[in-house]
């Protein structure tokens, strides 16, 4: 690879600790992320792992690296295929919910405490780079994008999936937006779902890109079932709720349900919400 290249992606040092908008943000993030337990959602979502290890037709002996890997659902996915696993994240007792999991399966995964802006592993470490709805809500984004290509081997994969900023997740983002408005510097991680941001953080040191959208239905017990777990499990909805005046919060909770009536599918009570994602696989030149 010509040396030009490489250096475009090695991130610079300075960047992150340069910015005190983007530190602010990730301390704030990082809070969020620590608050309930991301792990009752992130179990839920199992389904795009697998369905992420098909996509990157995973094989056997790969060193595969899990950036943002929450309590590890698609690392359990590549381990069942006998990769060669290690799962990150800078939230440690996600970590330690996904450790357990690999242990009740029997599954041998590497789990390390790890910022997905300033990875601990040396150039070209891995054949295959993982996130599933992880590395999307990193603050700086160019510094992310350049990490996980820093530490894939040149003809490796990285393999991602992201909520859209139209699907489901991404206007409920919207929404929380509404009452609690990012700071302007801050680039939305919906942005993670779309091609054309896609092509501006990997293009150049990809030798192809694929995208498709795919659908994950969430599904509830009812509107009221979805709501309460977010409200107490799921970091940015907790963080929200608790930041918010009590009619503040009443109309957050009365513009989620709308969000949901409007998406609804079932028909008896229960919540089916169809939220669309993209799924990535690129190639590393």
């Amino acid at each position: 690879m010509p040396a030009a290249t490489l250096n475009a992606l090695k991130p610079e040092k300075q960047e992150a600790s340069g910015s005190p908008d983007l530190v602010a943000i990730k301390a704030r993030q990082q809070a969020a992320w620590s608050s309930g337990d991301y792990a009752v959602v992130g179990t839920t979502l199992q389904i795009v792992g697998e369905e992420l290890c098909e996509a990157l037709d995973l094989r056997s002996g790969r060193k595969v690296l899990d950036v943002a890997a929450g309590n590890g659902m698609v690392s359990l996915a590549a381990a069942r295929r006998w990769c060669d696993v290690t799962s990150t994240d800078y939230v440690a007792s996600l970590l330690e919910r996904g450790r357990a999991r690999a242990s009740a399966e029997g599954l041998n995964i590497d789990f390390k405490v790890a910022d997905a802006e300033d990875l601990p592993f040396a150039d070209a470490s891995f054949d295959t780079i993982i996130s599933t709805f992880g590395v999307m809500f990193t603050p700086n984004q160019e510094r992310a994008a350049g990490e996980m290509m820093r530490v894939c081997k040149s003809g490796g994969q990285i393999g991602l999936a992201n909520w859209t900023p139209d699907g489901f997740i991404g206007q409920l983002f919207k929404t929380l937006g509404k009452y609690l408005p990012p700071p302007p510097t801050a680039k939305s991680p919906m942005l993670w779902g779309t091609r054309a941001r896609l092509t501006e953080l990997f293009g150049s040191a990809a030798t192809w890109i694929k995208t498709e959208p795919r659908i994950f239905n969430f599904r509830y017990r009812s509107d009221q079932h979805f709501v309460e777990v977010f409200k107490t499990y799921y970091g940015p909805v907790l963080k929200a709720f608790s930041a918010l005046d009590v009619p503040q919060r009443t109309r957050l909770e009365k513009d989620l349900y709308d969000l949901i009536a409007r998406m609804n599918k079932a028909e008896d009570g229960t919540m089916v919400v169809p939220s669309e994602y993209l799924e990535i696989v690129l190639m590393k030149r």
